[in-house]
């Protein structure tokens, strides 16, 4: 399983919480790639709810971690 930026955004818009079966339904249903599907089904705990994505990829990187001035724009 890997994860890449522009594979986890395709799950920035998730129903959150969900569990994996919804994600996976929710990818398929917005016309995700094949490797967001695969990812998501390799996860193991299949019954635990996610609360976002976060919990499926730790090292997503959140807006903190950006070196830009949103008040600059």
């Amino acid at each position: 399983m890997y994860w890449t930026l522009e594979l986890a955004s395709y799950l920035e818009d998730a129903p959150w919480p969900a569990t994996q079966e919804e994600l996976i339904d929710f990818a398929m249903r917005t016309g995700a790639p094949l490797e967001v599907v695969e990812n998501l089904q390799a996860i193991e705990d299949e019954d635990e709810s996610y609360d976002s994505i976060e919990e499926i990829w730790p090292d997503y990187p959140s807006k903190e971690d950006f070196f830009f001035n949103e008040d600059e724009y």
